[in-house]
């Protein structure tokens, strides 16, 4: 994987949670805000590990040029 796909990837992710943010606030569904709450716990941790593992974002280095 490289790193732009890796970037658009964790933006897609980002995205999601705003959605699931909008279902934790809707009162009609009962035992799937378990699930809702599960989703945006494991959802920040991921997040979290992210931001550990590249504290400064995904650095993409030019290519070397041998000339």
């Amino acid at each position: 994987m490289n790193a732009q796909s890796l970037q658009e990837r964790i933006a897609q992710v980002e995205s999601k949670r705003a959605l699931l943010l909008k279902f934790k606030t809707d009162p009609t569904l009962g035992s799937l805000s378990l699930d809702v709450d599960q989703a945006l716990i494991e959802m920040d941790d991921l997040m979290l590990e992210f931001q550990r593992t590249f504290p400064n974002g995904i650095v993409v280095e030019p290519p070397i040029v041998i000339e």
